[in-house]
């Protein structure tokens, strides 16, 4: 606001507003705001869809009503039905992701600190990317054949070119005066790489296998409906086949809460890894 001065002119008063003056209040009002709206959301739905079905505005043995797919999924996991299937998705994803992460971690790693390397592989890479990935599931049960191989190997294929874009690009991304500053100290390779890139590198890295997190489930889950015999796809699957929609539907919360889970565990492990990087956007700062 302005106000008069002695001299006749005028001088501007900024008034400290509340997060200046209560910081600590003012975050945790937000945070209690955020948490609210994240809860609030999904419950709400979920009380229009139970409506919706007790009201016979829905077709209810079309859209089972929440409470019906609670108390299916309630049954089936008492009786021992449900976990095997997920148990048998979880350890394809977890298998899949450790392979493909690591690979891709490596080779990009390689390719973003030699040009030679990067001139020669990327463009087949690159090639190989935009491929869908489950269009290469015939290719593995030709090389695996039936059982685990194939799903494991389609979801470290997917996960692999996540992790290999972003790892490739973070180690391009290190500034040079990075490089330089190590170079002067006469850093040794692996120190250049311990001191320098990976720190610079790994929070980029780090969004990237977030991201490939999700995407395992994804493709898991659809390879699972192809060939497999077991695991949450092939449940959704074969109970929309049987029109057991209310099992279809425990599978795809299931795999909704897994998918979840997966990309959670994958971020906090990241800001362990990377205490000195910054939050994701949308969680709120301490």
């Amino acid at each position: 606001m302005l106000k008069p001065s002695d001299s006749g002119g005028s001088v501007l008063v900024r008034r400290p507003g509340p997060e200046e003056l209560h910081p600590v209040r003012t975050h945790r009002r937000r945070r209690a705001l955020e948490l609210s709206l994240a809860v609030a959301v999904p419950v709400v739905l979920v009380l229009l869809w139970q409506l919706a079905a007790a009201q016979a505005w829905i077709d209810d043995r079309v859209y089972p009503a929440p409470s019906t797919i609670l108390a299916d999924g309630w049954d089936r996991a008492t009786a021992g039905e449900l976990w095997p299937d997920v148990w048998a998705t979880l350890k394809r994803v977890l298998a899949g992701y450790a392979i493909g992460t690591a690979a891709g971690y490596a080779l990009g790693l390689l390719m973003g600190s030699l040009a030679l390397v990067r001139a020669a592989l990327e463009p087949l890479l690159d090639a190989l990317y935009v491929v869908p990935k489950l269009a290469l599931l015939p290719i593995f049960l030709n090389m695996f054949g039936l059982g685990e191989g194939p799903q494991v190997a389609l979801v470290a294929a997917t996960v692999f070119f996540f992790v290999w874009i972003s790892t490739m690009s973070a180690v391009l991304a290190v500034p040079s005066g990075h490089r330089d500053a190590g170079r002067v100290f006469g850093a040794s390779p692996w120190q250049m790489f311990r001191h320098v890139l990976l720190p610079a590198s790994l929070p980029s890295v780090l969004v990237g296998a977030r991201i490939a997190a999700g995407v395992a489930v994804l493709v898991i889950v659809a390879s699972e409906q192809i060939a497999a015999t077991n695991g949450l796809g092939h449940l959704i699957f074969d109970s929309r086949a049987l029109f057991q929609n209310d099992v279809m539907f425990v599978g795809i919360v299931c795999v909704a809460v897994l998918g979840v889970l997966f990309s959670e565990a994958v971020r906090l492990l990241g800001r362990l890894l990377t205490p000195w990087a910054p939050r994701d956007r949308g969680r709120g700062r301490s």
